[in-house]
C-alpha cells in the first residue's frame, strides 16, 4: 500500500513536470501574451490543465480499464492536431485576430450584438447585457442576478472566449499525449483502479505545474504593457512566430518523418 502511494504522490510531481513540455509552453504563452493580469494567467493555465486531464482521463482510463488500442494513424493524428493548433494559435497572434475577438463582440444573425459585463458592489457582482442593434443599445438588469465568489469574478473578468479557448488547448494537447501516460501508468501500476486514481493526482498535478508556468510567464507581458508598450509588442510578435514555427515543425515531423501522410507511418507514443 505505502508503495503504491509513493508511486500516486510521484504522479503528481510528474503531473507538474508534464507541464513543462515544449509544446504546452509554447501553446500557454501565446494565449497569455495578451493577458496585463498575473492572478488571470495562471487561471488560464488552470483551465488548461483541466482540459488536458479531462482527456489524459478519458482515454487513458478506456486503455487502462477496457484495453483500448490506439491505431496508429489515430495516434498520429492526434499528435498532428497539436501542430495544427500551435499553427492557428501562431497566426491568430500575428494577425492580431486574437486581439480582435477579444475586443469585439460577435454579431447574432440579425445584425444585433450581444454582449455582458460585470461590475461589483463591494462583494456582489452581477452582470448587465447589452444588445446593440440598428435601433440603438438596450440595457436589462435582473435586480437579485448578483452572487458572491471569486469564482463569479474570474469568469466574469475572463470572458467565455477566454475560458474555452485555454480549456480547448488543454483538451488537444491531452488527446495527444493520453496513450503515453496510460503506457506508462499500466508498466507500474498493475491495480486498475490504483492507474486511475493516479491519473487523476497526475491531471492535478499538470493544473498546479500549469497554473505556475502561466503566472510566472505573464509576469514580463504585465511589466511590458503596463511600461513599455513597444516591448510589449515585440513580445507578442516572438510568441505568435515562436508558435507558429514551433507548429509547422511538429505538423512536418508528424506528417512526413512519422509518415502520416504516407503508406507507412511510425508512431511511439511519447
Amino acid at each position: 500500500m505505502l508503495s503504491i502511494l509513493s508511486i500516486i504522490a510521484l504522479g503528481f510531481f510528474l503531473g507538474m513536470r508534464h507541464a513543462t513540455d515544449p509544446d504546452h509552453v509554447v501553446a500557454v504563452t501565446t494565449i497569455v501574451s495578451r493577458e496585463r493580469q498575473i492572478g488571470a494567467a495562471a487561471w488560464i493555465g488552470a483551465l488548461w490543465g483541466l482540459g488536458h486531464t479531462i482527456t489524459i482521463f478519458g482515454v487513458g482510463a478506456g486503455i487502462i480499464l477496457v484495453g483500448w488500442v490506439i491505431p496508429t494513424r489515430l495516434g498520429l493524428s492526434m499528435e498532428f492536431s497539436v501542430g495544427l493548433m500551435l499553427i492557428l494559435l501562431g497566426v491568430l497572434n500575428l494577425t492580431g485576430m486574437m486581439q480582435w475577438i477579444n475586443d469585439h463582440f460577435a454579431p447574432t444573425s440579425d445584425g444585433t450584438i450581444i454582449h455582458s459585463h460585470a461590475h461589483s458592489h463591494g462583494e456582489l457582482v452581477h452582470t448587465h447585457a447589452h444588445v446593440h442593434s440598428h435601433e440603438g443599445e438596450t440595457h436589462s438588469h435582473r435586480a437579485g442576478q448578483a452572487s458572491l465568489g471569486f469564482i463569479d469574478r474570474i469568469f466574469a473578468r475572463l470572458g467565455v472566449y477566454q475560458v474555452l479557448r485555454p480549456l480547448a488547448v488543454g483538451l488537444v494537447h491531452g488527446l495527444a499525449g493520453s496513450a503515453a501516460v496510460a503506457l506508462l501508468v499500466l508498466t507500474t501500476i498493475r491495480e486498475p483502479r490504483w492507474a486511475v486514481a493516479y491519473l487523476l493526482v497526475f491531471g492535478v498535478g499538470t493544473i498546479a505545474g500549469m497554473m505556475m508556468i502561466t503566472a510566472a510567464i505573464a509576469v514580463p507581458f504585465t511589466y511590458a504593457s503596463n511600461r513599455f508598450s513597444n516591448i510589449n509588442r515585440g513580445l507578442r510578435l516572438a510568441t505568435g512566430l515562436l508558435s507558429l514555427g514551433f507548429g509547422l515543425f511538429l505538423a512536418y515531423h508528424v506528417g512526413i518523418v512519422n509518415g502520416l501522410f504516407t503508406s507507412h507511418p511510425m508512431w511511439t507514443p511519447h
